[in-house]
């Protein structure tokens, strides 16, 4: 069979290096993509691409069933790894990368050390151990009185995505007082 004048074996094969290719270009651009496509997943239509061209391009090869009875074995094909796919890597993927996210209030009352020393009346930066990683973000004492570089703080509160914090060993003073 013949598709736009080629055997259909090498549409299928050209369909195969294409989708293969604007695959591994989304992997490296794929940002500028999401923010520009808001209803389509192009993960799923590249993956069904790749899964219907590879599918019907190998039974071309292996069988000599009728080229439109492989090309509806390879959409069934297509529909099922592509479903597949989306349960089993996706949608997990999607759930772990909400579940490491942050919020300014979860900040509250952890414990951090101050990795750039903290001037009175000025702004410093602390480092907190997180079970997701190491969070850094701009402090600023909650007594306005100069914080050490290594000094063991306390945050306090969180305004404009600035810590307030306060010495560790202070702090037990200040609230049993």
């Amino acid at each position: 069979m013949e598709l736009f004048g080629f055997p259909i074996q090498t549409v299928y094969l050209t369909t195969l290096i294409v989708s293969g290719a604007l695959t591994v270009l989304y992997i490296f651009f794929g940002d500028i993509a999401d923010a520009a496509i808001d209803f389509l997943n192009p993960t799923l239509i590249l993956a069904f691409l790749t899964f219907l061209s590879a599918s019907g391009y190998l039974l071309e090869l292996i069988t000599s069933l009728s080229s439109l009875v492989i090309l509806f074995i390879s959409i069934v094909i297509a529909i099922i790894l592509n479903t597949l796919l989306n349960i089993f890597v996706l949608v997990p993927m999607s759930s772990a990368e909400e579940s490491l996210v942050y919020t300014s209030d979860s900040l509250k009352g952890r414990v951090g050390m101050v990795l750039v020393p903290i001037p009175q009346d000025g702004f410093g930066e602390v480092v907190i151990k997180s079970s997701s990683g190491t969070i850094s973000k701009p402090a600023k004492s909650f007594e306005n009185e100069a914080i050490a570089e290594g000094q063991k703080v306390l945050v306090i509160d969180v305004k404009d995505g600035v810590l307030h914090v306060a010495h560790y060993e202070k702090t037990e003073k200040l609230f049993f007082t």
